[in-house]
């Protein structure tokens, strides 16, 4: 039988084997990327409103939201990229839209 604690790396708490968060976010990812496709154009506005709204609830510093709507199979796609000023703030977002 292994003990767990011996399994630990060195960025790890032998205690719990807990990771130190700074190893899982180093603020290298503060982009949430989303895309859906609608039937309308009013449908993606809409759409966007309320993941504007989200974003902006989260926020500390302003999220820059870069939306781009396409004409596609009769339909608009809708792809926004969310830029947090932190990778917590990013995870949070994410979270939200599951």
């Amino acid at each position: 039988m292994t003990n767990a604690m011996n399994k630990c790396s060195a960025t790890e708490t032998a205690a719990c084997c807990c990771v130190d968060v700074g190893t899982v976010m180093d603020n290298s990812d503060c982009t949430a990327s989303w895309s859906e496709w609608f039937a309308q154009r009013s449908e993606a506005e809409a759409k966007l409103a309320i993941l504007s709204e989200r974003a902006r609830q989260i926020e500390s510093d302003p999220c820059i939201i870069d939306a781009r709507f396409e004409e596609v199979n009769n339909g608009v796609q809708l792809t926004i990229d969310f830029t947090f000023a932190c990778q917590a703030e990013t995870l949070i977002f994410q979270l939200g839209l599951r």
